[in-house]
C-alpha cells in the first residue's frame, strides 16, 4: 500500500514540473504569496512521552499509522501544488504557515516532498499539552529572514505560542504574526477570557512594531477560534472591515481581509460556515506602493477535492473521531501581496476580481 501511495505522490509531484504556457512578452508581476492553514493534526505516529499524543499512535484510539501520515502529507502537497497551478498565482506560496503540527521533523518532512521548491523552516516548540505548534516555512529564493521570536500567552494552562517573524522581499521589510488561539471547547463564554488574553499579546506585538515604524507592513494570520465580530478580534486586536478607517487610524486598527468576501468560510460548524481563520493587515499594507496588498489580494482557497461528498464542508482527516482520510477540517487562506517599485497600483482584471471575491476555483485551472 505504501508503494502505491508513493507512486501517486510522484504523479502529483511530476505535474508540478510541467512548464506553463508563455504569455507573450508581458513582464511578470512580483508578488509575495502567503498561505495560512490549520492542517488538522499533522502528527507522526511515534509516541512522545512529554505530550498527550497517545491517540495519534498505531495503538491509540485514532490508530494513526505511517500509511495515514503519508496520505496526509500527500494531501497537503497536493493543495500546495494546486495553488502553484492556479492561474491567479502560478507559484508556490513564498510563506506557508500551518497550525496543529506536532514537531519540526514532521513539518519539514511534509514540505520536503514538494518538487520545485525547497522551503526553509522557522519552528518553535510550544508548551501546549497536546504538543501542537505552528510551523512556518519560507522560500529562501524569494525571501530573506531577519528576526523571529515566540511569545507565550499568560495562562494557567499553556497554549500555543504566538510567533513573530521578520522578512525582506526585494529590500522591502515586513513581519508576519502567527496565531493559534485557545479553542472554544466546552463553552464559548468559559473559554473567551483565554482568547482575550491571546489577543492582548498579539496586539502588544503589533504595537511594538508600529512604535519602531508607524508605516510598518504587518500581516497577522491565524486560527483565532473567534470570528471577526467577536470581542477578542474586534475590540482587543482592533479588526475593521473599513480600509479607509484603518488608513486613518493605523496606530489602533487592522484591516480584516474577510471584508466584503462573498465566498464560503474556512471552518464549518453547526451547519454554518465560520471565519475563525483570518488574515489582518496593518495600515502600511493598504498604501498601494512598495509592498502592499491590492484589492482582492485575499482568498479562502477551495476547490471540489477540498470538500466532502456533500460539497458543503471541508473534507476532514477525522470526523467525530472516525477516520475519513481527507485534507483538513479547515480550508486554507491565501494573500497575494505585490512588490511594486514604481509605486503604481496594479489592479486585477475584472475576471480575476470576481474569482477571488467569490472564493471559487475552477477545477479546470488545476489541470495541466
Amino acid at each position: 500500500m505504501r508503494t502505491l501511495l508513493c507512486f501517486f505522490f510522484l504523479l502529483f509531484s511530476a505535474a508540478s514540473l510541467i512548464s506553463h504556457p508563455a504569455s507573450g512578452n508581458q513582464k511578470p508581476e512580483k508578488s509575495v504569496l502567503f498561505l495560512w492553514w490549520n492542517v488538522e493534526n499533522l502528527f507522526d505516529p511515534q509516541n512522545d512521552p512529554l505530550t498527550d499524543d497517545d491517540d495519534f499512535t498505531p495503538e491509540g484510539k485514532l490508530q494513526w499509522t505511517e500509511k495515514k501520515l503519508l496520505l496526509k502529507e500527500m494531501r497537503i502537497c497536493h493543495l500546495l501544488t494546486a495553488v502553484e497551478a492556479h492561474p491567479d498565482y502560478r507559484k508556490y506560496p513564498d510563506i506557508v504557515a500551518f497550525a496543529e503540527v506536532e514537531n519540526r521533523n514532521v513539518f519539514e518532512e511534509t514540505l520536503s516532498r514538494l518538487q520545485g521548491v525547497r522551503y526553509k523552516s522557522i519552528y518553535f516548540e510550544s508548551s501546549d499539552p497536546r504538543g501542537i505548534d505552528i510551523g512556518l516555512g519560507y522560500n529562501p529564493q524569494t525571501l530573506r529572514p531577519t528576526v523571529s521570536k515566540p511569545y507565550s500567552v499568560p495562562l494557567a494552562r499553556q497554549t500555543r505560542k504566538i510567533i513573530v517573524a521578520g522578512f525582506s522581499a526585494d529590500g522591502h521589510p515586513f513581519h508576519v504574526i502567527l496565531n493559534h488561539w485557545p479553542s472554544r471547547a466546552f463553552d464559548t463564554g468559559w473559554s473567551e477570557p483565554k482568547r482575550l488574553a491571546a489577543a492582548k499579546v498579539t496586539r502588544h506585538i503589533v504595537d511594538s512594531l508600529l512604535v519602531g515604524n508607524p508605516k510598518a507592513d504587518i500581516i497577522v494570520m491565524g486560527d483565532f477560534n473567534d470570528e471577526p465580530n467577536d470581542r477578542s478580534i474586534k475590540q482587543v486586536l482592533g479588526s475593521s472591515f473599513d480600509a479607509a478607517t484603518v488608513k486613518t487610524n493605523s496606530n489602533t486598527l487592522l484591516y480584516n481581509c474577510w471584508s466584503g468576501y462573498k465566498g464560503i468560510g474556512s471552518y464549518f460548524y453547526n451547519n454554518h460556515w465560520q471565519q475563525i481563520d483570518q488574515i489582518l493587515l496593518s495600515g502600511g499594507m493598504l498604501e498601494n506602493r512598495g509592498f502592499f496588498a491590492p484589492d482582492n489580494a485575499f482568498r479562502c482557497f477551495a476547490f471540489s477535492r477540498l470538500l466532502d461528498d456533500s460539497g458543503k464542508k471541508p473534507y476532514a482527516t477525522y470526523e467525530k473521531r472516525k477516520y475519513k482520510g481527507g485534507y483538513s477540517d479547515h480550508l486554507p487562506l491565501l494573500l497575494k501581496a505585490l512588490l511594486n517599485p514604481s509605486n503604481q497600483r496594479t489592479l486585477p482584471s475584472p475576471a480575476e476580481r470576481q474569482s477571488r471575491r467569490s472564493g471559487k476555483c475552477n477545477d479546470e485551472n488545476l489541470k495541466r
